[in-house]
């Protein structure tokens, strides 16, 4: 096998997973994880720190794609603009995303997963702010968006997970039930 085989970090992520289904997370040892893609455990830290992070891989490119998605949103008002780039975000990530139901399970099987989630989640919400502070947002009106449109997105996300419909629809709905339950009169 090559040395950096191009589809090594996919084995390897596709491993981790079926392992930490099959044994649970706090069973499963890098080493096993690494004779599972055909590779030493050795190579295994050339492209993952540690067995959580396999789960996560590419989640520190999401800032910087975020905060260029907001400040290239053609919306004005502030939430507009939020969600507009969680529209576009969220499009990319379901593009790209394999296993989600499977990796969402081993996450909510784990406390130290979680707390991984919770920390890219917290990273969303900060580019979220950050972008739309570059955009003249002032600072505590960017936060609140920030955390609007992030559980805006992770809610969209797993709708999109339970139901595999268009992301953009998932959104759209989300938003929508957003809407109602600050609008609509108390029943």
């Amino acid at each position: 096998m090559a040395r950096w085989d191009p589809g090594t970090e996919d084995r390897l992520r596709r491993a981790a997973l079926e392992l930490y289904a099959e044994h649970g997370y706090d069973n499963v040892t890098i080493t096993q994880i690494a004779e599972r893609a055909g590779i030493t455990r050795r190579t295994y830290f050339r492209y993952f720190p540690d067995k959580r992070e396999v789960l996560f891989a590419g989640a520190d490119q999401l800032p910087p794609v975020i905060i260029d998605a907001v400040l290239a949103s053609g919306e004005d008002a502030a939430l507009a603009v939020a969600l507009d780039a969680a529209r576009h975000v969220g499009g990319l990530l379901v593009a790209r995303a394999e296993q989600t139901a499977e990796r969402r399970a081993v996450i909510e099987s784990s406390p130290e997963l979680q707390e991984r989630e919770r920390t890219k989640s917290a990273a969303i919400t900060a580019a979220l702010a950050e972008g739309l502070v570059r955009r003249g947002i002032e600072a505590g009106e960017a936060r609140l968006v920030a955390r609007l449109a992030a559980v805006a997105l992770q809610e969209a996300f797993e709708r999109w997970i339970d139901t595999g419909e268009d992301f953009a629809s998932c959104l759209d709905a989300v938003v929508a039930s957003i809407r109602e339950a600050l609008y609509s009169p108390e029943r």
